[in-house]
């Protein structure tokens, strides 16, 4: 029979026996039909190019590389990726199940194929003001939907572990299905029943003995590469030939300076095996094991029935895509999205931060009228997500608590943005290393509340009004100067420009942040995690400080 593409003589990647074979693949209506050379109607000489499946990643939020749907496939399909599975639980924190039917409806006519996991924890906790709420009934919904394969990331493990009734309802709906895991740290028998309740997959953990249990208990683990956590040298070694069907890679949470400098997919791809991984298990891992980790039985391979997502290299271990087909159809040339990724207007996203007028009196600590002994600070780990309790004795002036940028003691404040409530917390946070000036986000997972760190409070309250005039964004100032900005109109998210424009928005935020004192890789990556009560140890939201371990509300000043 007549095809419409055959690649000729390439060297293929059969990922079941894990070598390349010099084969012909021939394509028709988006499928793989044959490894033959048959008719086509175009035929691609393909003798000096290497031939793999499309990359997959296993757990990603679009919504964390402060891009557009159509935006983000033109950053990735170029560098190979084809398939994500994604959790938009970002957008379901700040628009609820419309905002998530909104981001869905624009990946549809895109040249990514775009898999949902829906939401299970929105709000992520009990702690800080919900935009949103997504019951049983509304999980129910989202998994009924075209392209939804199963729920996504159970955040709430105190939940699990207590019987929580919604939490334990939403598991039992994807009964059956793919449900992913969020359980940092989680060890012993907790990992045992957090299991025994349905979760299958985990990107969470940091050191190989966590990532190891895990997969000894069971679970599928995701090895991590974002762009503020990176647990790709430390969990590697999990990556054998015997695991390689349960080890898989995530970009979870990827900003667009990081896709546009580093790469996606690809990226991880060349760490791995720069570090000593070889490729065909990594290639692997990256395609035909994470499909079916998902139920996704004809994606990740060259073979007969599978859907022709497949990538040509001139150069293998350099891995830069030549050409990426998606569907049997041209998508990307030499680094350029060719296929059409049409933009969808998103009008629902639009008109997110709502605050009350913000003034300088509203960031004040006054010192409480108990005994304390200190104050309660979260300290940041560098490339990581986790951070730290600690203890610190306040500068005081005037009966109030200051920040004292010398000892790297900053004022943190984190703001409702929603509903114009007024609900504010307060905090202080080390190891951000601001010696000046502010730095405001709307991107703070999960709940996504206007988020201000700042060695002033003037500064801080210039950084939040910069933010919330621009419909949502991010802000760095010093010495009431506006030094960068960013503005993230889409749900406070997300910009519809492109990822070159957005990439050096961001780049010119970093090297601000940097300028004004901070050493981190990406202060607004870690800033977009202090407002995360589901990570330990110590959080802050807009109802104040929060215990992970503890799970509770803890006072500022300890007694």
């Amino acid at each position: 029979m007549n095809v419409d593409l055959c690649l000729r003589g390439g060297r293929v990647l059969d990922v079941f026996s894990g070598t390349f074979r010099r084969l012909d693949v021939s394509i028709t209506a988006g499928r793989i039909v044959s490894l033959t050379r048959r008719a086509a109607r175009e035929t691609i000489d393909a003798r000096r190019l290497w031939i793999v499946p499309g990359l997959v990643d296993a757990h990603v939020h679009l919504e964390s590389s402060h891009l557009s749907p159509a935006q983000f496939a033109r950053a990735v399909v170029s560098r190979g990726t084809t398939a994500v599975i994604a959790d938009p639980h970002e957008v379901a924190n700040v628009c609820g199940l419309a905002g998530v039917r909104a981001l869905l409806a624009a990946t549809r006519d895109l040249p990514l194929r775009v898999f949902m996991m829906a939401p299970s924890c929105v709000p992520a906790a009990p702690f800080g003001t919900a935009a949103a709420r997504l019951g049983p009934s509304e999980v129910a919904e989202m998994l009924s939907w075209e392209g939804t394969l199963g729920l996504g990331e159970m955040m709430n493990v105190p939940g699990v572990l207590q019987g929580d009734p919604d939490v334990l309802a939403k598991l039992r709906l994807a009964a059956g299905r793919p449900i992913d895991g969020h359980a940092p740290g989680l060890r012993g028998d907790d990992l045992a029943d957090y299991l025994v309740a349905g979760p299958r997959t985990d990107h969470e953990a940091t050191t190989f003995a966590e990532a190891e249990e895990k997969l000894f208990s069971g679970m599928h683990i995701l090895i991590r590469e974002a762009t503020a956590a990176r647990n790709l040298r430390d969990l590697l070694p999990l990556l054998t030939d015997q695991s390689a069907p349960f080890v898989h890679f995530c970009t979870d949470d990827r900003s667009a300076e990081t896709l546009d400098s580093d790469g996606h997919m690809d990226a991880i791809v060349r760490a791995a095996v720069d570090a000593g991984a070889p490729l065909e298990r990594v290639l692997a891992a990256a395609t035909i094991h994470a499909a079916r980790a998902y139920g996704l039985r004809d994606l990740g391979a060259i073979a007969p029935g599978y859907k022709a997502d497949v990538i040509l290299l001139s150069d293998l271990r350099g891995f830069r895509p030549r050409e990426v087909y998606v569907a049997g159809r041209l998508a990307a040339r030499e680094g350029e999205l060719v296929a059409l990724a049409p933009e969808a207007g998103l009008d629902e996203l639009r008109g997110t931060v709502h605050v009350r007028p913000f003034e300088a009196r509203d960031l004040r600590v006054p010192l409480p009228n108990s005994p304390w002994s200190a104050l309660r600070v979260i300290g940041v780990v560098a490339h990581q997500i986790l951070t730290e309790s600690r203890e610190a004795t306040p500068r005081i002036v005037d009966g109030v608590a200051c920040a004292d940028a010398e000892r790297d003691l900053l004022k943190a404040a984190v703001v409702e943005r929603r509903s114009a409530s007024g609900k504010i917390g307060l905090g202080f946070v080390s190891g951000l290393g601001l010696r000046s000036g502010a730095i405001a986000s709307t991107v703070a997972h999960d709940a996504h509340p206007l988020v201000v760190v700042g060695a002033s409070d003037a500064d801080m309250v210039l950084a939040a009004r910069t933010v919330i005039a621009s419909g949502g964004g991010q802000a760095v100032v010093a010495d009431g100067q506006i030094l960068a900005s960013l503005s993230l109109p889409l749900a406070g998210l997300m910009s519809p420009q492109s990822v070159r424009e957005v990439a050096e928005a961001e780049a010119a935020l970093r090297a601000a942040a940097q300028s004004l004192g901070s050493e981190l890789p990406d202060p607004f990556a870690t800033l977009s995690f202090l407002a995360l009560p589901v990570v330990p140890h110590l959080r802050l939201t807009d109802e104040g400080l929060v215990d992970v371990d503890r799970f509770a509300l803890v006072p500022l000043y300890a007694e």
